[in-house]
């Protein structure tokens, strides 16, 4: 009898045994695998920040910077700001995943794929401290792994100096660049570490641009003009969209009445009709979508806060065809041009950068130079027809428009037009020129204080904490509220521009 109790109970383990690991089996689903590499990852939050990007530039930048204007729901080009929070929630989404592909490629010893992670980690965190300020960073995305719901907010002065803050984390990137390891997953350069060197060297001099009223820089920016940095349009950081989802650009599903609500701004119009620009066909689309006659005179800029004032036109030129289709009407490839990326960065903005550089006296390069190659790269790259405009080439034009390089105020002027599309930096741009000029809109000659603007002729400073950070991260929120001077308000000066 004992013995076959025994042997009954031996049974039942192993049945039991047995039994979890059919269930453990039954539970694992073989299409959905439980361990994924940095590659999926990686390109999961590339696309995320990169579309977050041109949402950003279509709603936000251009509209800020007066490049375009929004003829309906015109609270950015009034001044009435709130907190954007889509900026917020999608950069720290994509976040997510790109401190995970870092993680990952760090735990496998591929330092090539985690210097890509750590340069693109570097562009979005620049992106959300530019917009807010403090904000959580060295303790961001840390919920699952650190069981820390409620991340600090770092002071900015540290999130770009200090000793794991953006300048040297970019430093550290071009290390591991320059390391082991293989890129896979890259759908903005190619898996090529050499064009991730560029990327990250010239990120570095566009924050050090940004903080070059703050501290001297001088050295860090000689040093970087004779680095690897974007070179050519072919190395522009740029997410080209193949057309069908997910790898659709973010425009092209929107409804005509929404895309509509933004026409190219007066500013930008009458500055490029001035200079019978050709890029004027790029930007916009002719009045009446007439391409046989693409002169500036069939072009019109709509002003900044116009919806409710009838004495501010609202009318504009819709945008240029690589931004949207419109059923029936001509198309960007009917005109042979590409359809718009996803831009990061282009060479353009690194000659201005540059020139900027040259003038201030950081380097002793030929400021022109980078002037005029900062205008070429940029109508190289929206593929432009000189000859409806007037002219038989780019030299004809420089040097016959009026463009050509005469005083400083020339390269933030063509630099600011260069920006287009170029999510929040335009933005970014106008308010640096904007605190360099004591806040003085008639010491910039292509920008004015908006129609019907509601914040006394001063364009806001910052965005607004979202409202979930008040209710969710009390304590944290409230600090980093106490160092804006106590209000979460637009026109409290973050660290980076109050000087």
């Amino acid at each position: 009898m004992r013995n076959n109790i025994l042997k009954i109970l031996s049974l039942l383990l192993v049945f039991a045994f047995s039994s979890c690991e059919e269930v453990e089996t039954l539970n694992e689903n073989p299409n959905e695998p439980s361990n994924v590499s940095s590659s999926v990852v990686l390109t999961s939050g590339m696309r995320t920040v990169v579309n977050s990007s041109v949402n950003q530039a279509y709603l936000l930048g251009n509209n800020a910077a007066q490049l375009t204007a929004k003829t309906l729901r015109t609270e950015i080009d009034v001044y009435n700001w709130n907190a954007f929070p889509s900026v917020w929630e999608d950069m720290y989404t994509g976040l997510t995943n790109i401190i995970e592909a870092e993680r990952l490629a760090k735990a496998n010893g591929n330092e090539q794929m985690e210097g890509v992670a750590v340069v693109m980690k570097s562009w979005a965190f620049s992106v959300l401290t530019n917009a807010y300020g403090d904000i959580p960073y060295s303790e961001a995305i840390s919920g699952v792994l650190n069981d820390n719901f409620t991340p600090a907010y770092d002071a900015q002065s540290d999130i770009y100096n200090g000793a794991n803050g953006l300048l040297a984390e970019l430093e550290r990137a071009v290390t591991l660049l320059n390391g082991s390891g293989t890129i896979e997953g890259d759908i903005l350069l190619r898996n090529d570490a050499a064009q991730w060197v560029k990327f990250a060297n010239s990120l570095r001099l566009r924050l050090l641009m940004h903080l070059s009223n703050k501290q001297d820089v001088s050295g860090e920016i000689a040093a970087l003009a004779s680095a690897d940095l974007l070179s050519s349009n072919d190395d522009n950081v740029a997410l080209t969209y193949t057309g069908n989802f997910p790898n659709e650009y973010p425009l092209i599903p929107l409804k005509i009445g929404d895309f509509d609500a933004v026409a190219l701004g007066t500013s930008a119009y009458t500055v490029m009709t001035g200079y019978n620009d050709p890029r004027l066909a790029r930007y916009a689309r002719p009045d009446n979508d007439d391409y046989s006659n693409v002169a500036a005179t069939n072009f019109s800029g709509a002003i900044n806060g116009s919806e409710s004032n009838s004495a501010c036109p609202k009318n504009g030129s819709r945008l240029g065809t690589a931004y949207y289709d419109y059923p029936g009407q001509v198309s960007a490839a009917a005109l042979g041009i590409d359809r718009a990326e996803g831009v990061l960065m282009s060479y353009a903005e690194v000659e201005f950068l540059l020139a900027e550089a040259a003038l201030k006296g950081y380097t002793t390069a030929n400021i022109e130079d980078h002037y005029k190659a900062g205008i070429a790269a940029s109508m190289t790259y929206h593929q432009v027809d000189v000859v409806p405009f007037g002219y038989t080439d780019f030299e004809d034009y420089y040097n016959n428009s009026g463009v050509a390089y005469d005083e400083g105020m020339d390269i933030w002027e063509q630099k600011w037009l260069a920006l287009y599309f170029h999510g929040l930096e335009s933005y970014f741009e106008v308010r640096r020129w904007l605190a360099e000029s004591n806040e003085d809109f008639s010491q910039i000659r292509f920008l004015s204080p908006t129609c019907e603007n509601v914040n006394n002729d001063k364009m806001p400073v910052r965005f607004l904490y979202p409202g979930e950070e008040q209710s969710l991260n009390t304590d944290n929120y409230q600090i980093a509220v106490d160092n804006l001077g106590g209000e979460n308000s637009f026109n409290a000066k973050m660290w980076l521009v109050d000087f």
